[in-house]
């Protein structure tokens, strides 16, 4: 009886295979980077602007929209942004409310081009090319 039970529940709207959270943070990824694409046309400060995730408070009351890079013109131009994308993703979401949006640049972003640099670096030693048996210069 339990197991006939729990499909039930499935079937009527029971847990979903993955958390909300999940599916909340991939809605609001496409929503700001839509709403960006379409504000980098009056604002170039906001034309090489890529939305990279989203990670959403569990209380979904603040969402941090992570981008590949943010500089200080484009993290400007988002605050004075923020109220239309806010708008933007509570018109397109049925939530209980909008959350509140920050912007950071993403990490991994970051740590990807510092190894990038690091490799080059190696490589432009002689030592860092794979199979060579060099090692890399310290320094």
């Amino acid at each position: 009886m339990a197991g006939g039970r729990h499909r039930r529940d499935r079937a009527a709207g029971g847990a979903a295979p993955y958390p909300r959270a999940l599916r909340v943070n991939e809605v609001l990824r496409q929503i700001v980077a839509e709403e960006l694409e379409r504000l980098a046309d009056a604002d170039e400060r906001l034309r090489l602007v890529t939305v990279t995730s989203v990670d959403t408070a569990p209380d979904l009351r603040h969402a941090t929209v992570y981008l590949g890079t943010l500089g200080d013109e484009a993290a400007e131009a988002l605050e004075e942004r923020r109220g239309q994308l806010q708008r933007a993703v509570g018109t397109q979401v049925r939530m209980k409310r909008t959350p509140r949006l920050a912007f950071a640049a993403d990490p991994a972003v970051e740590a990807g081009l510092r190894v990038e640099e690091v490799l080059r670096r190696l490589a432009a030693h002689g030592g860092g090319e794979p199979g060579t048996g060099g090692e890399p210069d310290e320094g």
